[in-house]
């Protein structure tokens, strides 16, 4: 079964708690151009069955950005989540694997 989440740009000077109110997650993808990242947003609810189903740093997700024509294998690079509160995720972070 493969993985694949879409993801939109994040809106620039957009703040990470008036994201989640509309029910997005903040994301960073690192790895597909050199030192450059992406700021992304994502369906919290979409994110909620790929961690279910994923292992971070090992699970190849297919990742497409429409608004910035991208499309590419990333794997889960971080999870941050609130301490005590189970299924408050933060904030995710995907990382490109070349070759």
């Amino acid at each position: 079964m493969e993985l694949s989440i879409e993801c939109q740009a994040r809106p620039e000077g957009s703040k990470p708690k008036a994201i989640r109110r509309e029910g997005r997650i903040p994301a960073n993808l690192y790895g597909h151009d050199g030192l450059k990242s992406m700021q992304l947003t994502l369906d919290a609810h979409e994110l909620g069955f790929l961690i279910r189903d994923a292992k971070v740093g090992e699970t190849p997700i297919k990742v497409s950005v429409p608004d910035l024509k991208w499309d590419g294998t990333a794997v889960l690079q971080e999870v941050q989540a609130h301490p005590w509160k189970k299924g408050n995720i933060y904030h995710v972070s995907f990382f490109v694997k070349k070759g």
